[in-house]
């Protein structure tokens, strides 16, 4: 089994290559330290500065898809955005489906710490590398609007196997029938509260939400869940990463008896947001679609729009960054004209992924709903752009009285206030999805907007 780069470039935040290990066909002697002892050993080369030397502990393949410039561009991010790397704490090696893994816990001085997991192949040669966990050191507070003891929560589970995920749902006290929510993510893996560092969006609307008679459902995503085994599906698509779990969720709550089966609303961030009017356009259940920072545009061309925006904040484009650039140029041309091999990954995916976005208009399928839609931006969002996305949307649809739509002055791509250049790092700054978008959003539901 050849190497892998595994799951979706991850838009929302930075760009974190993943990789699933494979044995490396070569007659070298395994060498004779425990595998725990090299993971330690390659992460000690990392603390001290020596990215060459640690770049010696991958194995050939691993090493013919992840550059030199692309191990120090995704060090680099890291870095940037976690801080300096401070201490390993502790380790753990194991075997998982009959690879040899080892976890190690790792510090970083923004207050954050990653779980690392590499893969080791028979001959000790690191075959696979990524973030397994991000957490901030600090603890997550409620948003000053969520009022904890007027709803409950509890655990749940949605789907059915191969894929079942776990969920929260948040029910007001009351015997309603209350309206419902199912709160969709962006891309990449993430858990049920969309977490980003401190901040969980998804765990403040929940709560915000549910303070209003509102039902949430969230859930953690399919990727997230099993990141191996969707990394290997050569036929991924949306309807896998997002949207067969949507019709799960609805499924769901159509077995509670305190919901309001005929208000039942799809609320999506960012790549959820642009996959909503797919989710509605085949299902008759959802009576609206709430749509947070909603691309109008390719997924590719947001990648090369974040990656160039992110490069050009100090002034510079050195020569890695511009390398970085230069590999999403060439993967854009691939996708743009379908040039892909059968079983070549581009940016992180393999053709199928590409097909069905290029097919897919999202602008154009949400002109044939027939249900409300609201349709919101922050103005500080430089991932999703209010130019070339928001303005699309808002000129379709500005005279059409079923669609909300509104811009937020301060608000970034999480819908959390900021100020200044707009920049990945803020995203670490503690901060709660505005009240201002929790009233909008309830409004809505209720038909008052």
């Amino acid at each position: 089994m050849d190497k892998k780069i595994i799951g979706i470039l991850i838009t929302s935040i930075i760009v974190i290559a993943s990789f699933s290990g494979c044995q490396e066909e070569t007659k070298k002697e395994p060498a004779e330290k425990t595998n725990t002892e090299l993971a330690m050993d390659f992460l000690y080369e990392i603390k001290s500065g020596d990215l060459n030397e640690a770049y010696t502990y991958f194995s050939s393949i691993m090493t013919s898809q992840f550059s030199m410039n692309q191990f120090r561009n995704t060090w680099k991010t890291i870095t940037d955005t976690y801080g300096d790397f401070e201490t390993i704490e502790d380790s753990e090696e194991t075997v998982i489906d009959g690879l040899d893994v080892v976890f190690v816990n790792c510090t970083f001085s923004n207050d954050y710490y990653i779980i690392f997991k590499l893969v080791f192949d028979e001959l000790k040669e690191i075959s696979g590398f990524w973030t397994e966990k991000i957490e901030p050191i600090s603890s997550y507070s409620a948003p000053d609007y969520a009022d904890v003891n007027s709803f409950t929560e509890k655990e749940i589970t949605i789907g059915e196997e191969p894929w079942k995920l776990p969920g929260t749902i948040s029910i007001p006290n009351g015997e309603g029938p209350f309206a419902s929510v199912i709160l969709v993510h962006g891309s990449g893996p993430s858990d049920r509260d969309e977490s980003v560092g401190v901040n969980k969006p998804f765990k403040d609307i929940a709560w915000g939400l549910a303070t209003k008679n509102i039902i949430v459902l969230r859930y953690d995503k399919r990727t997230k869940v099993y990141p191996e085994e969707t990394a290997v599906l050569t036929n991924f698509t949306l309807e896998e990463e997002i949207i067969e779990d949507v019709y799960a969720a609805i499924d769901y709550l159509k077995t509670e008896d305190n919901v309001n089966q005929s208000q039942i609303f799809v609320l999506g961030h960012s790549l959820g947001a642009m996959a909503a009017p797919q989710i509605a356009v085949n299902n008759q259940d959802i009576s609206g679609i709430i749509m947070l920072g909603a691309a109008a545009r390719g997924l590719e061309d947001l990648i090369y729009n974040q990656t160039v925006y992110l490069s050009e904040l100090d002034g510079v484009i050195d020569e890695t960054e511009q390398a970085t650039i230069d590999l999403i140029n060439e993967s854009i041309e691939k996708i743009k004209t379908l040039n892909i091999s059968e079983g070549e990954l581009v940016l992180g995916v393999y053709k199928s992924y590409w097909e069905y976005l290029n097919n897919y208009l999202p602008v154009r399928t949400a002109e044939a709903l027939t249900i409300p839609m609201m349709i919101v931006q922050g103005l500080r969002d430089y991932q999703v752009s209010y130019e070339y996305d928001y303005q699309v949307w808002n000129e379709t649809f500005f005279d059409n009285s079923d669609v909300f739509l509104k811009t937020y002055e301060s608000l970034n791509h999480l819908f959390i206030a900021g100020s200044g250049t707009p920049t990945n790092t803020e995203y670490l700054d503690e901060g709660h999805v505005a009240e201002e978008v929790i009233v909008d959003i309830s409004n809505f539901i209720a038909g008052e907007t």
